[in-house]
């Protein structure tokens, strides 16, 4: 298979969904590639995450280029179902899957790229694309008195299934699109009270109205005005979801898609409205700080949980990796993304980045192949 111009495979960091469709996707346009992942296996963040976890976005629309995800999997995929299928999806495309190989710095050499990995290495390609992850490092804030807390704090990245906190007080801090699906894992799993911590009211939808799938609405409306779509949006919220008010989630006052744009996407319901009807869950003000076995909301009001359970998001991770090259922003985010490189560092991608209303998987598949043809536009 035909290299670049140097006979050098292009170098991908990170062995996910983004990491392995640019790689098929060179591979369809005859260019080779290798993938270098720091873990044993593809997906390895994937198989980490909780284990009721499935898709939100819908299996049709979920697929990687030259693969559709089986129809048997179910609209939509379950996590160990998704991982089966990145396996699957690395062997059928004959992607070179490099394990055990953590790049650590990425810099500008004579005629490309340089990445520094574990054991010495020194890899050199005129062609690299960093595809380590959106979820890639764990965000715990650092709360006033957290180290001195009595009972167990973990990050919702640890959290597995409810089971061992049957019977039990836990507060989970978050309430986006993780932190309301462990509420409601926690209690149908017999916890004995499960708080959640709002900073900021989510936009909550439906995961589907009559056979219609929310991302469908997301892919819709993606090159739509914001102001038109945030009113199309609260119609549709006034009428499918019910007014939460009076349980300590009223409908937020910025519109879905201003904050969208914003980087806080809506929560899918997957049973949060019925658990928060029900009093399974209890909306409660954000944790402001800890003070031993107790914790202070921003309300002024105290909780003494046995466990709090912090779905607080993830930082890319970026710093370390190419923070000394000019190509984030102030929150550590890609100037560049996709097909597209920074002035200053041609050659060099980045993909998986966002999370868009219609889909991160959508969009990095389209982005794979976007990624594929400036590639081969460089190098012809």
């Amino acid at each position: 298979m035909p290299m670049t111009d140097d006979g050098v495979p292009v170098h991908i960091i990170g062995a996910g969904p983004g990491g392995l469709a640019t790689a098929a996707a060179l591979h369809e346009r005859g260019i080779s590639a290798v993938v270098l992942e720091k873990s044993p296996s593809v997906a390895a963040s994937w198989r980490t995450h909780y284990d009721r976890l499935r898709l939100h976005t819908t299996r049709r629309w979920s697929a990687l280029p030259g693969l559709p995800i089986p129809r048997s999997y179910g609209r939509w995929v379950s996590r160990d179902d998704f991982v089966r299928y990145l396996e699957t999806y690395a062997e059928h495309h004959g992607i070179e899957v490099a394990t055990g190989v953590e790049v650590d710095t990425v810099e500008r050499g004579d005629d490309g790229w340089v990445l520094h990995a574990n054991g010495g290495r020194r890899l050199t390609t005129p062609v690299a694309v960093v595809a380590t992850g959106y979820n890639h490092t764990a965000h715990l804030p650092y709360w006033p008195g957290r180290e001195d807390f009595g009972g167990e704090l973990l990050h919702a990245s640890r959290y597995r299934n409810g089971k061992p906190y049957a019977g039990k007080d836990v507060l989970v801090a978050g309430v986006g699109n993780t932190g309301a699906e462990i509420a409601v894992d926690l209690a149908e799993s017999g916890a004995a009270r499960v708080r959640l911590a709002v900073r900021t009211v989510p936009h909550i939808v439906r995961r589907s109205t009559l056979g219609w799938p929310a991302q469908a609405n997301g892919i819709l409306c993606r090159r739509l005005p914001t102001r038109m779509v945030d009113a199309l949006a609260a119609r549709m919220a006034r009428a499918a979801v019910p007014d939460l008010a009076e349980y300590g989630l009223p409908r937020p006052d910025t519109g879905l898609y201003t904050r969208a744009r914003q980087g806080a996407i809506p929560v899918q319901d997957v049973g949060l409205i019925k658990a928060v009807r029900t009093g399974k869950v209890e909306p409660v003000a954000a944790v402001e700080s800890f003070d031993g076995a107790k914790i202070q909301l921003v309300d002024g009001t105290t909780v003494g949980p046995d466990v709090v359970i912090a779905a607080t998001g993830y930082q890319r991770g970026l710093e370390d990796l190419v923070g000394g090259l000019g190509v984030l922003d102030e929150r550590g985010r890609p100037l560049a993304h996709g097909a597209r490189t920074h002035p200053d560092a041609p050659g060099l991608h980045f993909i998986g980045f966002t999370n868009p209303l219609s889909g991160m998987l959508r969009e990095l598949a389209i982005d794979s192949r976007k990624v594929a043809q400036a590639v081969a536009r460089a190098i012809s």
